[in-house]
């Protein structure tokens, strides 16, 4: 009787570990990916869009194969625009879903947030939007821009006769770390361009704010000193209530141009853009640019919306980011392949030099230390239909410089990704 028993525990035990292997096996047959962006709240405008393209870009890479020869895997979760609540599903991400890479967030305190996590467990953070710099960590590549990719060439662009030669500068955002960082580096560059103290203002809404009647009012007395142009970091669905309050105050681009480094495609497509025709956007990519990459990338968009039955599938675009996004994700795959695992610092060394023939048009390089692509600059003109027509870019791709020299002490910052802790 105890030897049956025996037996029998010798079998079932044998099973479990049988099961278990199985388990293991099966696990192990995909590469987990993760999706860390606000489906719900304040930024859900923007960043569902980008949570949409990643799982597009995923599908494309498991058509033709995967990684490895295994199918990826993505893990979406919803931090829902709150702060910590990134840095709590991050981990989740990492410790519980075990994903091997993570493409995410969109503010900057978003980033702040689950940096200490990704550097405290080794994970790997694909960053997609234009952000004030001021950080190189070895667990993040920056797929969007620095400073000097996007906020400084729209700012001279502002200052030079064909830009409309400003002499007074309203910077506006949102109250959190990228808009105010941005400006402390554009205020000290438009001092050392000659700019007085007394012309530049700077004003802050908190996020989801939507009474701009005030601010746009005081826009209007400001400009009265001299030729102005509104410098905007202002984030999320609050670009809605602001844009209505310029075209509602009779503001035109002609007498006052704004430019926005945090309004694209995406954000144009819950208003009537007739009267901000002319207003200006600097990116590093629109969907009107004309070439073969960017014709299919659009299509691919365009057919995928549909065939996901996504909200307003008929009127989807494709914008800056959600370019960054796939194009972060491909460099990463190209990496994965080169190293031949997924194993993050292994995929961090095979990472740099990295290229990508993007549907910018240009050819984007992963660079080979300070985990910044390096990218064209572009300043776009806002179009009736909520296009941008490209009124400006740069011969070719700039090199990221992640610790601005408008910044006192950063020029003796090392030029390759260290911990922020």
């Amino acid at each position: 009787m105890q030897r049956r028993n025996l037996i029998k525990a010798f079998t079932l035990s044998a099973s479990i570990a049988a099961m278990g292997m199985t388990w293991t096996v099966q696990a192990a047959e995909t590469i987990k990916v993760g999706i860390l962006h606000s489906l719900s709240g304040t930024m859900a405008i923007s960043e569902t869009s980008l949570k949409d393209m990643a799982l597009m870009t995923i599908d494309e890479i498991n058509a033709k194969g995967g990684v490895l020869g295994k199918q990826l895997e993505p893990v979406v979760v919803d931090p829902a625009s709150n702060w910590p609540l990134f840095a709590e599903r991050g981990r989740q991400l990492l410790t519980q879903d075990k994903v091997d890479v993570t493409f995410g967030c969109w503010t900057s305190v978003s980033r702040k947030s689950v940096l200490p996590v990704y550097e405290e467990l080794n994970g790997l953070l694909f960053y997609p939007v234009q952000y004030e710099g001021e950080e190189m960590s070895p667990n993040v590549f920056y797929t969007g821009a620095a400073p000097n990719q996007q906020a400084i060439p729209a700012v001279e662009n502002l200052m030079s006769e064909d830009g409309g030669a400003a002499k007074r500068y309203f910077l506006l955002g949102t109250d959190y770390v990228y808009p105010r960082t941005t400006n402390k580096i554009l205020r000290a560059f438009l001092v050392s361009k000659g700019v007085a103290d007394k012309d530049i203002e700077e004003v802050y809404t908190p996020f989801g704010h939507s009474d701009y009647q005030t601010i746009v009012a005081n826009i209007k007395k400001f400009s009265a000193g001299g030729k102005t142009a509104v410098i905007s970091t202002v984030n999320g669905d609050s670009n809605v209530p602001f844009y209505k309050e310029l075209a509602n105050q009779g503001i035109e681009a002609t007498d006052i141009p704004v430019v926005a480094f945090s309004v694209g495609e995406e954000e144009l497509r819950g208003i009537d853009t007739k009267p901000l025709v002319g207003q200006l956007a600097a990116w590093n990519y629109f969907q009107s640019v004309e070439n073969p990459v960017n014709e299919k990338f659009v299509a691919d968009w365009k057919a995928y919306a549909q065939a996901k039955k996504l909200p307003n599938a008929d009127t989807v675009v494709t914008n800056d980011p959600m370019e960054a996004t796939y194009v972060g994700i491909h460099m990463w795959a190209q990496a994965v392949e080169k190293a031949g695992t997924t194993d993050a610092d292994k995929v961090r060394e095979a990472m740099a030099g990295q290229t990508f023939a993007a549907p910018s048009g240009f050819t984007l390089t992963m660079d080979k230390t300070n985990h910044h692509l390096h990218k064209p600059v572009m300043i776009g003109e806002v179009q009736e239909d909520g296009q941008f027509s490209v009124v400006w870019q740069t011969e070719g791709p700039i090199r990221a410089q992640p610790w601005s020299p408008y910044i006192e002490g950063n020029d003796k910052k090392p030029d390759y990704a260290v911990k922020s802790n």
